[in-house]
């Protein structure tokens, strides 16, 4: 059997095996998708010794993907942009690493608002941390001409410009309101919202008519954010669509087969949220 996993601390809460190991079964490969709890303590040393751990290859989250960027021989190009690795893989006894992260959310923006780059002159993203760093990365290569970000820490906020340049500004939370207008997308790249978090307090009223809003959270799958969009008529994107698309090329590079996300895979997982109450 071919086994893989995703390394993370906390990693209870991960649906990629749920999604991994449905697309085992569909594709009828002899092999397991895991969980591996990981801390911070223990990375480093895991890590060094993934190429003999007996898996092919792993997904790596918080709070361990900038570690895994460090320890990896080689990269990918979007790796080497976001400064983190999701994805590992071995071969000849050294390890290498790649992001999916931005393919998986522009993916699930393709799916979910086709032609969205289109009309996006103009897109203000929550957060300044991995994730805000692959929605920016993302909204560039799309060339968005114009990304607001706005971060309670504005020094982070501050820090995207010098990485990403000139397309990026920096605004104070405490504008939010007042630019909203102005954004063709809304992108929450925050843990605000998430099942056991504080709720994002934001009012959309000032929103763009006809604005998109995505939300990074999956857990619930109707935040109150994406629950206020729809509301007021905006087109409203959750984080599942980018955790299935994220999903896909890692399974190749792993087992040989490029796996589809499909409405049924999407039904599967929205099950599993519902059982645990997560799923609105």
């Amino acid at each position: 059997m071919l086994h893989a996993c995703v390394i993370g601390h906390p990693v209870a809460h991960s649906r990629s095996p749920l999604i991994h190991n449905h697309w085992l079964s569909l594709h009828g490969i002899a092999g397991e998708y895991v969980r591996e709890d990981i801390s911070s303590a223990e990375i480093e040393t895991f890590l060094k010794a993934f190429p003999r751990s007996g898996y092919v290859g792993g997904n790596v989250t918080v709070p361990h993907k900038e570690i895994a960027f460090a320890s990896v021989s080689e990269r990918d190009a979007a790796a080497e942009a976001l400064g983190a690795v999701n994805t590992l893989w071995h071969k000849g006894g050294k390890l290498f690493g790649a992001n999916t992260d931005v393919y998986g959310f522009l993916a699930n923006l393709d799916e979910s608002a086709p032609h969205w780059s289109e009309r996006t002159k103009t897109a203000l993203v929550l957060g300044a941390g991995g994730s805000a760093r692959a929605a920016i990365h993302g909204l560039l290569e799309r060339s968005v001409g114009n990304v607001l970000v706005a971060n309670r820490t504005r020094v982070r906020a501050e820090q995207l410009t010098a990485h990403f340049g000139k397309r990026i500004a920096p605004i104070a939370m405490s504008d939010i309101p007042s630019r909203l207008a102005e954004a063709d997308l809304l992108v929450n790249t925050t843990t605000l919202g998430m099942h056991g978090e504080p709720p994002l307090e934001i009012d959309l009223a000032r929103l763009k008519q006809g604005a998109i809003v995505y939300d990074f959270v999956y857990a619930p799958l109707e935040t109150p954010l994406l629950a206020q969009a729809r509301r007021h008529g905006h087109v409203a994107v959750d984080g599942l669509g980018m955790l299935l698309h994220q999903a896909a090329p890692a399974f190749e590079r792993w087992f040989g087969v490029r796996p589809k996300v499909t409405p049924e895979l999407r039904a599967f997982v929205v099950a599993d949220l519902k059982r645990e109450g997560l799923a609105g």
